[in-house]
């Protein structure tokens, strides 16, 4: 059984145009062409085009996208490894709403609040994991008291201040400036300074290696599709880790 290309465009929440293109640059070919030149998808297509759109959603750009169907040829392991990721992301949400929906009940109730419970699935702790193995329990320690010591504003301040950053760098990396410029080099300065900012890491440790943990939390954010995400994808990951590069190397 196959799929003409409208109807997968409609059932995936996408256009004809973009199935087109993904036959163009060779990432999903259609199983067959009618004699009518119409584009029809079977079964392994369409598995195709869910890992496609789930690679997608973790901001992962084209070029990057085919590297992964190219390395991963086990369909059923890598999907269910992106399983496992979506339900982490699925009960961290079902907390994230009902930490809400208890805060919106006591804003309309008695106003007693239970603070312990409204930030549960805003979780800071989620790369525990990877900081513990790649700089130690100390280093995780550290800045998780550190994180935890904050009041509620402290905490939303460093968090705007975050967030204008990781904009700053989309912003740049589309605008089409080198890693090198003067107005990447200013972002790369700032990056480096938030760094210093964040107790237990090799930035803010006396003797520290900034430029090794620098230059490595670069190649991190274009390994990993998750920190990519927080710079508008592989593109724009690979436009900060290029830019921290050239400015570790001249200021650290």
């Amino acid at each position: 059984m196959d799929w003409s290309i409208q109807e997968i465009a409609k059932m995936a929440g996408t256009t004809s145009r973009t199935l087109r293109h993904y036959d163009d640059i060779g990432l999903l070919r259609p199983s067959r062409t009618g004699h009518n030149g119409y584009r029809y998808y079977d079964g392994p297509a369409l598995v195709q085009l869910q890992r496609i759109l789930l690679l997608r959603e973790l901001g992962l750009g084209l070029p990057a996208i085919a590297d992964v169907l190219a390395r991963e040829t086990d369909t059923v392991k890598a999907l269910s490894g992106h399983l496992e990721w979506l339900g982490q992301e699925q009960a961290r949400l079902a907390r994230q709403i009902a930490s809400v929906r208890q805060t919106i009940d006591t804003l309309k109730g008695d106003g007693k609040y239970m603070a312990q419970d409204m930030f549960d699935g805003f979780d800071h702790t989620q790369y525990k994991d990877e900081v513990e193995e790649r700089w130690g329990k100390d280093a995780y320690a550290t800045s998780d008291a550190w994180w935890r010591g904050m009041s509620a504003a402290e905490k939303q301040q460093w968090k705007e201040r975050s967030r204008k950053l990781g904009s700053d760098w989309i912003s740049a990396a589309t605008s089409g400036i080198a890693p090198d410029s003067a107005e990447a080099q200013e972002l790369a300065r700032r990056h480096v300074e938030w760094l210093r900012g964040i107790p237990g890491t090799p930035s803010a440790a006396p003797g520290g290696d900034v430029k090794g943990y620098v230059t490595g939390l670069g190649e991190m954010y274009v390994a990993d599709p998750r920190f990519a995400a927080n710079y508008g994808g592989e593109s724009g990951a690979t436009f900060v880790r290029d830019a921290l590069r050239v400015y570790a190397e001249g200021n650290l």
